[in-house]
């Protein structure tokens, strides 16, 4: 159970309705069932009625809706105690699923970093930063999206993309022999569909099309059973361990990275936003991005021109 769920129920329970809930939190509706149905099963009850017109709340769930409100008010009141404690400037910084594992330890000191609880997908991170809803972000950007939001990016990581596999074969595999999979809902999925779609076009890799959000997860990996061709794992997939029957093989000629960016805004002034940016990125280097055979698609901020 996260707090970010108990805040999607507190949503869906104050509009009953949940494509009204998913716009407010800048969600996917399918994303949001999920994660409702995620809570309901931590939980151990149901919390809403639904059918095709309506929605409501099960007794269980309107007997716990003051309970999460009170805790997700707690939550709020110590973060806010603590940034005050820390006599350092509140930095409010959103991600999309990755966040490096020393990052409240590098920016000690400089600034007290507040972790957004709203996980949505990068673009969406991006226009966050560029409206002032966030100081920073961590997300994939295009040199598009940047100049678009008047945003700075630097370079804060990077993830080599591999392929999964039924079967024990852990060789190789060439770009062209993969399947990659793209989503109808390019509200939770644009970052990736825009990635994979040049990724295929430019390698001859096979676009699998799909509308169950089986780009990570259980789904996923019944989709690499079913086409039986490996596939290409998404950033989003990487931390979830792998079922016994498949295995993770390298990708090669070439091999694709997802590069991660810090974001602010273009003509941001506070001290403790720029150094937080700093601290974050002072050290870093290219992650091994501009080594021979690496693919980035052609409008990546860090993609060197020939």
């Amino acid at each position: 159970m996260e707090l970010r769920q108990l805040r999607y129920f507190e949503v869906v329970a104050e509009e009953l309705h949940f494509g009204r809930a998913a716009a407010r939190l800048l969600i996917a509706g399918p994303s949001l069932s999920q994660q409702i149905m995620a809570l309901e099963r931590d939980l151990g009850v149901k919390l809403f009625v639904r059918d095709r017109r309506s929605v409501a709340l099960t007794p269980a769930g309107a007997a716990l809706l003051p309970d999460v409100r009170a805790l997700l008010e707690s939550a709020g009141n110590l973060r806010r105690r603590a940034e005050r404690l820390s006599g350092a400037e509140p930095v409010r910084i959103g991600y999309v699923n990755w966040l490096p594992a020393d990052l409240i330890a590098r920016t000690s000191g400089v600034a007290q970093l507040h972790v957004d609880a709203w996980v949505v997908p990068s673009h969406a991170q991006a226009a966050r930063v560029a409206d002032g809803s966030l100081d920073l972000a961590i997300a994939w950007v295009r040199k598009t999206d940047v100049a678009q939001h008047a945003l700075s990016a630097k370079l804060l990581g990077a993830d080599r993309l591999y392929a999964v596999s039924t079967g024990e074969d852990t060789t190789p595999v060439r770009a062209r022999d993969v399947v990659v999979l793209v989503d109808e809902d390019t509200t939770s999925w644009y970052s990736w569909n825009v990635y994979a779609e040049e990724l295929a076009r430019d390698t001859g890799a096979q676009i699998m099309r799909i509308n169950d959000g089986g780009i990570t997860g259980p789904a996923f990996f019944d989709h690499v059973r079913a086409v039986g061709r490996p596939a290409v794992n998404s950033p989003k997939g990487q931390t979830i361990t792998l079922p016994s029957d498949l295995t993770a093989r390298p990708m090669i000629d070439p091999a694709a990275i997802w590069t991660w960016s810090l974001l602010c805004r273009e003509n941001e002034t506070r001290p403790a936003v720029l150094a937080a940016v700093d601290a974050l990125t002072g050290g870093a280097t290219d992650l091994g991005i501009h080594e021979d055979g690496i693919w980035l698609p052609m409008d990546d901020p860090y993609r060197r021109t020939r």
